[in-house]
C-alpha cells in the first residue's frame, strides 16, 4: 500500500505542476500580447510625430532657411549620407572638416541657444565655399542623421571615406544618393542668391 500512496503523491504532484506551468505561460502569453500591443502604438505615434519650432525660438541669423519641401530632401540626404559614413556631426567634427578643406553642404539647426555656439560656422563656410543651410528641429537633425541625441550640425560630405567594394558590387545607391546630393546643394545655392540679390 504504501507503493501506491507514493504513485498517486507523485501523480497529484506532476498534475499540480503542469497546471502551474500551464496558468504560467498562459499569464506570460497574456502580458506579452499586451507589451505587444504597446509597442505598436509607441511605433505609429513616433512616425507621425513631427517637431514643430514656433518662429520665435529660431535664431535671429538663420539665413537661409529650408522650406518644408527642401526640408524634406535634406533629411533624406542625410539619413542616406550616415549610412555611407559621410556625416560630420556635431560643432567639433564640423570645424575641423572646413579647416582641413573638406567640401560638402553644411547644414545648421536653427534653435540652437545659446546662438554663440554655432555662430562662426557661417562665416568659415562662407570663406571656404562650403554651402549652408539652416533647418528649423535640432531633434530632426539629430534623427536624420541616425543619432538618438539632437545635433546642432551636420556636414554632408560625399567624397569622404570611400569603402571598399567588391568587383561584382554595383554603385547604385551611391549614385541615388550623390544625384539626390547634388540636387540640394543647388537649392540651397538658389536659396543664397535670393538672399544676396
Amino acid at each position: 500500500m504504501a507503493k501506491s500512496e507514493k504513485k498517486d503523491k507523485k501523480r497529484k504532484e506532476v498534475t499540480e505542476t503542469v497546471t502551474e506551468t500551464t496558468e504560467a505561460t498562459e499569464a506570460a502569453k497574456d502580458v506579452q500580447v499586451e507589451e505587444a500591443e504597446v509597442v505598436k502604438v509607441q511605433k505609429e505615434k513616433k512616425e507621425k510625430e513631427e517637431i514643430i519650432v514656433p518662429l520665435e525660438e529660431l535664431s535671429p541669423i538663420a539665413q537661409p532657411l529650408a522650406q518644408k519641401k527642401l526640408l524634406k530632401k535634406l533629411h533624406k540626404t542625410i539619413k542616406k549620407a550616415s549610412k555611407h559614413r559621410q556625416v560630420k556631426r556635431g560643432v567639433k567634427e564640423v570645424v575641423k572638416g572646413i579647416r582641413k578643406g573638406e567640401k560638402g553642404l553644411l547644414v545648421l539647426a536653427a534653435d540652437i541657444t545659446p546662438i554663440d555656439i554655432i555662430s562662426h560656422l557661417p562665416v568659415l563656410s562662407e570663406d571656404a565655399g562650403v554651402p549652408y543651410v539652416f533647418v528649423t528641429s535640432k531633434e530632426e537633425l539629430g534623427h536624420a542623421s541616425a543619432t538618438k541625441r539632437p545635433t546642432s550640425c551636420v556636414m554632408v560630405c560625399p567624397d569622404a571615406k570611400k569603402t571598399k567594394r567588391k568587383e561584382g558590387e554595383k554603385d547604385d545607391k551611391e549614385d541615388d544618393y550623390r544625384e539626390l546630393y547634388e540636387e540640394c546643394c543647388r537649392e540651397v545655392e538658389k536659396l543664397d542668391q535670393k538672399m544676396v540679390f
